[in-house]
């Protein structure tokens, strides 16, 4: 005779936290966050005080202290997020998400290496248009409402130059620009620059 017994699965309810606009995310030293819904952008700061913006996580996306050995670190909500937190013994469960997380952080890292800011704003155009775009008549809407001083930040230039740039682009046909969005059209994707 066999006995089985037969237990109930223990599932524990993942517990969401809403963080408003322009929110910081708190960052414990042992848990990883989960975004669920909206962007977040996580930054550092130089030693003359410059912001360098170290990536941009939505949906599915992991982020945390235990990521990122920089300090100071810093997680700030661009739109309305939803997120849940991830103790240490949860990590498993993300393991694609780890894997994305280092994908687009190397993504970024070879667009900061552009040796032209032109070069290094068109490919981050194009990178967001990807990573947080939807199609639409005229080419690649960037649906993410960026300042130019965050774009600045993200390639590490100056607001003035992204500013100057955008209204280089738009004159050349790269992109269009309605309601503070901006669209990667059809000349401007996917952007080559080759230098010998």
């Amino acid at each position: 005779m066999t006995l089985t017994m037969l237990s109930p699965s223990l599932s524990i309810e993942p517990t969401y936290s809403v963080f408003g606009r322009r929110a910081q995310l708190p960052l414990p030293s042992d848990q990883l966050w989960q975004i669920q819904s909206g962007v977040v952008r996580t930054t550092t700061w130089m030693e003359d005080g410059s912001m360098v913006t170290l990536g941009l996580w939505s949906a599915g996306d992991v982020l945390g202290r235990p990521l990122s050995n920089a300090n100071p670190h810093q997680a700030e909500c661009l739109t309305e997020v939803t997120a849940t937190l991830l103790p240490r013994e949860e990590w498993h469960r993300v393991t694609d998400a780890l894997i994305r997380h280092i994908r687009h952080s190397e993504e970024l890292l070879e667009i900061l290496h552009c040796p032209q800011v032109e070069a290094s704003l068109l490919r981050v155009l194009n990178w967001l248009a990807q990573r947080f775009g939807q199609e639409s008549k005229f080419g690649r809407r960037i649906e993410l409402r960026l300042t130019h001083q965050e774009l600045a930040e993200l390639i590490g230039s100056t607001r003035v130059t992204v500013t100057r740039l955008l209204s280089s682009f738009e004159r050349r046909g790269l992109i269009q620009r309605q309601q503070r969005r901006i669209t990667i059209t059809q000349e401007g994707e996917p952007f080559w620059h080759y230098e010998i």
